[in-house]
């Protein structure tokens, strides 16, 4: 120990007046909210199942809704080394009501007590849900556990990180996807007066100087209500999930489908570019339905989605060339494919079509493709 430490362990330091000991209790503060099941509909009816549609990670079977921990941190900066979480909120549906307890630091000193009540929390739960967590609060809450030397295996399970799944849904419409908008315009409950996150940090460095405990009022409602909507935003999503038909906008239905390709849910995303079909992304989830069916062998049904884009007038010349390598290949009818291929260049020929790379490239391959129709058919004659 060097005389600065001997100097700081006995009060003071040389030349400088000895500042007051800090009281610390044995534990970190502990808040609770209580708010009414009325304020989560469709919460208690939340299935594994039904997860597993929304996510391709593996769910606990028969998970019962009240297994799924909602965690949310507020911490000293964005990231890095020197960042903690100060506060660690954490909600969870009951028998009667949706409950939420955090957990406050109150100083450095009272971050293991912090920690043991996380891991306390977690361990009761079998599957954990973020807001961006497996980006910012997961790995941050490992790191701190790792700084203090504690176990951190509670945070080993099944993981929901609701930004992802979010954005999969309606980034397309809505493009920036934050807890503050979504809840505002696909929940339809904005908030008022709330604290900024990003003022989050100054406030608790205030507090720590102050000791004034009201400083801390806004930044704990703010995460609480941040948790809240983490059920209610959950729940939203899997009712969607389960009823795509009740979905407003073409955008957020073929983005369902797209993101039920990547969960490998076939069938569910099919019929979710059927219903998308009738709106402004008619062409896409046109185009989308038929790789469906084709990727599954089933050409004969991604060939009547063409037939059905062509009687539309959708997709340009796509359905036409499609449908040309569907005759020729499929059907063996080279004539066939061959008229389809002249009102693929007719369509390609337009004077109002930008000629640019992509669609000079496709003009070549199209072009190339009618010669050899041509050859094919010459060939073919007795």
């Amino acid at each position: 120990m060097n005389l600065r430490d001997k100097l700081r362990a006995v009060g003071g330091e040389p030349g400088k007046t000895a500042r007051p000991q800090r009281e610390q209790s044995e534990d970190c503060r502990h808040f609770a909210v209580y708010r009414p099941l009325e304020e989560f509909p469709g919460a208690e009816g939340l299935t594994g199942e039904t997860l597993s549609l929304m996510t391709e990670k593996e769910m606990p079977e028969n998970l019962d809704p009240r297994k799924i921990l909602y965690l949310d941190t507020e911490t000293t900066g964005l990231g890095g080394s020197g960042s903690v979480a100060f506060l660690v909120g954490m909600g969870y549906l009951t028998e009667d009501r949706f409950e939420v307890h955090q957990f406050l630091m109150r100083d450095y000193p009272e971050e293991p007590h912090l920690l043991r009540h996380v891991a306390a929390g977690l361990g009761k739960f079998e599957a954990v849900c973020t807001f961006n967590g497996a980006a910012f609060d997961i790995p941050l809450l490992e790191s701190r556990f790792l700084m203090n030397r504690m176990d951190r295996s509670c945070l080993e399970m099944p993981h929901l990180d609701l930004l992802h799944l979010c954005r999969r849904l309606w980034k397309l419409r809505l493009g920036r996807c934050n807890l503050g908008r979504l809840e505002e315009v696909i929940l339809g409950r904005p908030r008022e007066e709330d604290l900024p996150g990003s003022e989050v940090p100054a406030r608790y460095f205030a507090y720590l100087k102050t000791r004034q405990e009201e400083l801390l009022k806004d930044v704990l409602e703010h995460n609480a209500q941040d948790i809240a909507s983490l059920c209610v935003l959950l729940n939203h999503m899997a009712y969607l999930y389960l009823h795509p038909e009740k979905i407003a906008f073409s955008e957020d239905v073929y983005s369902m489908g797209r993101a039920l390709e990547k969960t490998r849910h076939p069938e569910e995303a099919r019929r979710c570019y059927t219903l998308a079909r009738e709106g402004r992304m008619g062409t896409d989830a046109g185009r989308a339905l038929a790789a469906s069916h084709r990727r599954s062998g089933e050409r004969e049904e991604a060939a009547r989605v063409w037939r059905e884009m062509i009687a539309c007038r959708q997709g340009g010349a796509e359905p036409y060339i499609e449908l040309a390598k569907y005759e020729e290949h499929v059907r063996k009818d080279p004539a066939a494919a061959l008229r389809l291929t002249e009102q693929a260049l007719a369509l390609l020929s337009e004077p109002g079509l930008e000629n640019g790379f992509a669609v000079q490239e496709a003009k070549n391959e199209v072009q190339y493709r009618y010669q050899r129709l041509k050859r094919k058919l010459k060939e073919q004659r007795p």
